[in-house]
């Protein structure tokens, strides 16, 4: 396909994606109170610690920045099975018969993965958020007054980091499957793997505790292995159905 045709297809599945988003938001808009209610959770445990604490609409037009940044962030999430779908559409036509059915395998695990980090996120939020505020004072003479886009803006970012970052795993397999790069490869480079992981969590990590970065890094240093596991499988059943073949030919060429 000419590149002037790849484009204008990456341009039809980024506008589709971007739809899907959108009508995803419009009804995120109208489930806005409930899911606002759910996301200041943390504060209110905060306030059963008997901490005075706040969300704090220090703007004219806070609230309804506000109301855009969640409607927002719930069309990115219902839509996730939608623009993954589209990454699919983009690739597929590029890919021969067989390649296309693994990639569909490994792709459609994408929504699975990114739920899992979305709900692994959103366990660990609290108890993050907890150990973020525990030096302020208990007591009447001590408020935390939190402003409410930076609160979203850290809830927000901390759940999409976490679900983005557990599908980055499918990548290593998606090239595996491809015949692009072998198992090994990445098995001999498990440590800058790890190294690479480690920083870049600490780079995107809302906060700049170590906890969070370490409980973000963990469980894709654990995704990571497991891919890595899948490409050596992979690589076997590929070498043995190879020697296969070369056995038939041997055979046939005796004859």
């Amino acid at each position: 396909m000419p590149l002037g045709d790849h484009l204008r297809e990456l341009r039809k599945r980024l506008m589709l994606a971007c739809a899907g988003i959108l009508v995803g938001a419009i009804g995120g808009w109208f489930l806005y109170d409930p899911v606002l209610h759910l996301l200041q959770a943390p504060v209110a445990e905060l306030r059963e610690r008997g901490v005075n604490a706040t969300l704090n609409f220090s703007q004219v037009a806070a609230s309804f920045d506000i109301k855009l940044r969640v409607a927002a962030f719930l069309g990115l999430l219902a839509s996730c099975p939608w623009w993954i779908y589209q990454l699919w559409a983009f690739l597929a036509p590029g890919l021969k018969r067989n390649e296309r059915r693994w990639a569909v395998v490994v792709i459609a695990a994408g929504v699975p993965l990114f739920a899992g980090g979305v709900y692994m996120a959103w366990i660990a939020l609290p108890n993050t958020f907890l150990l973020l505020t525990q030096f302020v004072p208990d007591g009447e003479t001590s408020s935390a007054l939190i402003d409410v886009t930076t609160y979203l803006k850290f809830v927000m970012q901390f759940l999409l980091i976490f679900g983005v970052a557990f599908i980055l795993p499918l990548i290593l397999v998606l090239l595996n499957f491809l015949g692009m790069v072998k198992g090994i490869t990445w098995l001999k480079g498990w440590r800058w793997a790890v190294i690479i992981i480690v920083v870049l969590a600490a780079l995107a990590t809302p906060t700049a505790d170590a906890v969070t970065f370490i409980m973000m890094s963990l469980p894709i240093v654990a995704l990571y292995f497991a891919a890595v596991g899948i490409c050596m499988l992979n690589d076997r059943r590929v070498a043995k159905k190879l020697r296969a073949a070369a056995d038939s030919a041997d055979v046939d060429s005796t004859h």
